[in-house]
């Protein structure tokens, strides 16, 4: 981000634009809508500009700036149609402390003008660095017709009673509040019985939230799938709650970009559990999620994937249960089938495989033992989750159980992510593949499956049999373990 966004308190501070013609007008437009003091500086100017300034705003100067023209004023556009001209009054501007744009340059303007909705005192900015233009408008275009023009009203209104709200405790109460008047009872009053109505509407909820709060409301945890990594393959339902919680308490593997969703005055807590690394305990993250809903707080317990695949769920369930406090689950996009729709092939397939197995790579234990013989077996088809580091003993069991070293296997790292890494390669070719494209994990990896476009091209191609595997290959991997 380069241009940092703020909002700049303008009421009764100059404002100079520098120019008076068809740019000028532009920008004046826009600047009508503030409270500032505005000048303009500029030789033969417009018709518009002139009535303005009959009509008593702005003030007009209808020479060139000159020095100390700009001295303590707060922002100048140069806005003359010439370039030599608008580089000598920027100059002029910064020189007095002033913060100056040059229309349509960005790289010699010290700040830019966002495209803006308007529901004063609602104000949506939208900027894209200067990049792109029309996505802003059309942003802005969608953002009007999202909003309802009597939001400037309720806005002004709820403003005016911030003071009566002050008597709730701060934090969840009075969101609660402000969030029931914004979404349901201050629209219905205005609709129904206008202005009047709806500071009505306010007195008595007021009155009913004082009374709730004096009763102690106690705390709740979500149990959160918080998906494979993209914001976008969260459900509705896990943004909402997140976004209301007051303590957020995430995995490792969750993703900057859905802890981007929760409110900058939650607390959150990273719980990471590194693969032989640095960890919390699993009796501490309980112990935690206990402690802040037992506080009254609402717990966002974010999971990577869906909670209930290798997730600990029953574990946390259970303290919750013993604390007695009241938790929801709320599935998540398991990273295997985030994984298949990366490689774009289904996880099961009529006349292949009539069933997936998940499996873990390893568990509190060591490298997890499994049903070999039944994964051995020609069509068997598993999703493998913290395999990566088990590659190579994943592989001797296979192939000592009787598995066709052929046996197609795909890793997909960092799943859904923009770093996210696909490779394919035959089960006994399985840990040097890994290695040789850097897999080290997050990744699952697939049994029996290969990527749509792999296999589109082994159609062309005679498949290698067994027996053509070099036998050094089977008896490495198995000797390896």
């Amino acid at each position: 981000m380069r241009h940092f966004p703020i909002f700049l308190d303008l009421r009764g501070r100059r404002v100079i634009v520098s120019g008076a013609g068809e740019t000028a007008v532009a920008k004046l437009r826009l600047l009508f809508k503030t409270e500032a003091r505005i000048v303009v500086y500029g030789a033969a100017p417009e018709a518009q500009v002139m009535a303005w300034a009959d009509a008593g705003r702005p003030a007009l100067f209808p020479r060139p700036l000159t020095e100390g023209d700009a001295i303590c004023a707060a922002m100048l556009y140069a806005a003359n149609d010439d370039t030599e001209e608008d580089a000598r009054v920027a100059a002029m501007a910064r020189r007095c402390g002033a913060l100056a744009n040059i229309v349509d340059n960005l790289e010699d303007s010290q700040f830019i003008t966002p495209a803006f909705v308007d529901r004063d005192p609602v104000t949506v900015a939208i900027g894209t660095e200067g990049a792109a233009p029309v996505l802003a408008r059309r942003i802005k275009r969608e953002v009007e017709e999202s909003l309802s023009p009597d939001l400037g009203v309720l806005a002004r209104i709820g403003q005016s009673f911030r003071p009566e709200v002050e008597a709730l405790p701060m934090g969840r109460g009075r969101r609660v509040f402000w969030a029931r008047y914004y979404d349901e009872a201050g629209p219905r009053a205005l609709t129904e019985g206008g202005e009047s109505a709806v500071r009505d509407v306010l007195e008595t909820m007021l009155a009913d939230a004082l009374v709730d709060a004096e009763t102690e409301k106690p705390g709740c945890v979500a149990l959160i799938g918080a998906g494979p990594g993209d914001p976008e393959l969260l459900t509705l339902k896990a943004r909402r709650l997140l976004h209301e919680a007051d303590v957020v308490v995430y995995d490792r593997l969750v993703s900057s970009k859905v802890l981007e969703l929760a409110r900058r005055e939650a607390l959150l807590i990273e719980v990471g559990k590194t693969p032989y690394g640095k960890s919390w305990k699993q009796a501490d993250i309980d112990a935690l999620l206990v402690k802040h809903a037992s506080q009254g707080a609402h717990v966002a317990r974010l999971k990577s994937g869906d909670p209930g695949v290798f997730g600990r769920l029953d574990e946390e369930m259970d303290a919750l249960d013993a604390a007695g406090i009241t938790f929801d689950i709320i599935p998540g996009v398991t990273s295997a089938a985030a994984a298949a729709a990366a490689i774009k092939t289904s996880m099961t397939k009529r006349g292949r495989n009539g069933a997936i197995r998940l499996l873990t790579g390893h568990d509190v234990n060591g490298f997890a033992e499994q049903d070999w013989r039944g994964l051995s077996a020609p069509g068997a088809t598993a999703a493998i989750y913290m395999g990566v580091r088990a590659a190579n003993f994943l592989r001797g069991r296979l192939l000592m159980h009787g598995a066709d070293a052929d046996t197609p296997m795909t890793a997909i790292e960092n799943v859904s992510r923009p770093e996210q890494k696909i490779v394919s390669a035959p089960l006994h070719r399985l840990p040097e593949a890994l290695a040789e494209a850097g897999i080290r994990g997050p990744a699952i990896l697939f049994l029996g499956l290969s990527p749509r476009d792999a296999l589109d091209a082994a159609e062309e191609v005679e498949p290698q049999t067994q027996s053509q595997i070099p036998l050094w290959s089977v008896s490495d991997a198995i000797g390896g373990l």
